[in-house]
């Protein structure tokens, strides 16, 4: 892409993230992207600590800390607030993935139906990291958390919850990546300049809940990418898909698993199970791409 990142820093230099946090990562482009004139809903997550003890604060933005289920219903108070002071504040949303697959998905789901106007982000480190790495459902078979240990790792496939917020046909979807920062800074500034419900998906690794290096953040969530493991795709009006990332080489995603100690204890037919899962989800994929 030809879009330059914007210059500024929105979000202070020093904060509690873990080295390598994706999420950290993922923060400060879409901060870039938005700009100052954004308020932030964040429920219990890694980013209610992240950003510090109050008074303190590393965004530079307005936050209203909020409960686990219900960041897209204070959304909503915020944005009617923000109308009522005839504002035009972006409200954001800011989710992990235990808010948005499961504790949250409800008040989400009635957000979605509404058409409420705000963006509603999902950064998914794809477990429950901030109070211990217990799985969640956007937890990846044969996984190691917490609560699946190596002798028992997690057996369900993660929830598709891009085709569940594509039922409710709000107006923009978009999945991006913390390794592809000009792919995220376009989606957010799209998502900026639309009225109603927007979601997006930022893929998310996490040092300490993955176990591995923190070097290997950006590596790893491009490996996600080109191994059509997460595709970037843009999504209007739950019909119209669209990818932004096409892959003439996928790699095989071996590399992608082997990196990272929540994997493992995965045997040679366990690689080849996940290896043929993508393979399944990338022609389901092709399907809906709008031709």
């Amino acid at each position: 892409m030809s879009l330059k990142i914007p210059e500024e820093e929105i979000m202070s230099c020093g904060n509690l993230a873990c080295q390598g946090c994706g999420a950290n990562i993922a923060m400060r482009h879409a901060l870039k992207a938005l700009g100052r004139n954004t308020a932030l809903i964040i429920p219990a997550c890694c980013w209610s600590v992240i950003d510090g003890p109050f008074p303190y604060s590393s965004v530079n933005v307005p936050i209203f800390h909020t409960a686990f289920a219900a960041a897209s219903s204070t959304a909503v108070g915020v944005k009617a607030a923000f109308e009522i002071l005839k504002k035009k504040t972006t409200v954001v949303a800011w989710t992990g993935d235990g808010s948005t697959y499961d504790i949250g998905l409800g008040t989400l789901s009635g957000s979605a139906e509404r058409n409420d106007d705000m963006i509603y982000v999902c950064y998914d480190n794809e477990a429950y990291m901030n109070t211990g790495v217990q799985r969640s459902s956007a937890t990846p078979a044969g996984a190691w958390t917490t609560t699946t240990p190596a002798n028992y790792p997690k057996k369900n496939q993660k929830k598709d919850i891009i085709s569940i917020m594509a039922s409710h046909r709000i107006p923009y979807i978009a999945t991006t990546s913390v390794a592809y920062p000009e792919d995220m800074v376009e989606k957010f500034k799209k998502a900026k300049n639309i009225k109603g419900m927007r979601f997006i998906l930022i893929f998310c690794p996490c040092p300490t809940g993955w176990k591995y290096p923190p070097q290997f953040t950006v590596k790893l969530a491009r490996l996600a990418v080109l191994s059509k493991l997460f595709p970037l795709l843009e999504i209007e009006d739950g019909i119209k898909w669209k990818l932004t990332k096409k892959i003439s080489r996928p790699q095989p995603i071996k590399e992608y698993l082997q990196l990272q100690g929540r994997f493992k204890h995965l045997k040679e037919k366990d690689l080849k199970e996940i290896q043929d899962t993508i393979d399944m989800n990338w022609e389901l994929l092709l399907k809906k791409l709008d031709k």
